[in-house]
């Protein structure tokens, strides 16, 4: 059965992964393969092999991550929730041939679908970035 602070437990986990480029097998086991879904402002992945190229993509771009969660909040049915997220992203980024790298600093809202993964723990299934909202000053994408 999902609880809250299992979901709390991914979503934090999920993150301080991401800020560290930590390499892409620790995220696997984060999310499903067969019908993933994750959609993101530049582009909709599917499975495994979807997020991989998503993943290899981003990290190679995006620099000095830092994600906050601010919110995390699931409406459980049994084994499943939708979760509503909010995180606060801080990337800099760099376009080649810029003479100097841009801070890019917003608040994302997402909204997860996640499945126990039958140990006590969560699995996300779907993954959908509603919008982001930038914060002043900030570079955007």
């Amino acid at each position: 059965m999902l609880t809250q602070e299992s979901i709390e437990s991914l979503a934090k986990d999920w993150y301080s992964k991401l800020d560290v480029h930590a390499p892409q097998v620790e995220l696997l086991p984060l999310i499903i393969d067969e019908g993933l879904e994750m959609v993101f402002p530049e582009a909709t992945v599917y499975g495994w092999a979807g997020f991989e190229g998503w993943f290899q993509r981003v990290i190679r771009i995006f620099f000095d991550e830092v994600h906050t969660v601010k919110l995390v909040e699931p409406t459980i049915t049994g084994d499943t929730a939708t979760v509503k997220v909010v995180v606060q992203w801080e990337a800099s980024v760099w376009n080649a041939p810029e003479a100097y790298s841009k801070r890019i600093s917003c608040d994302a809202f997402q909204t997860w679908e996640v499945k126990s993964d039958g140990n006590g723990g969560a699995l996300i299934t779907k993954y959908i970035v509603d919008g982001l909202e930038y914060h002043e000053g900030s570079a955007t994408l």
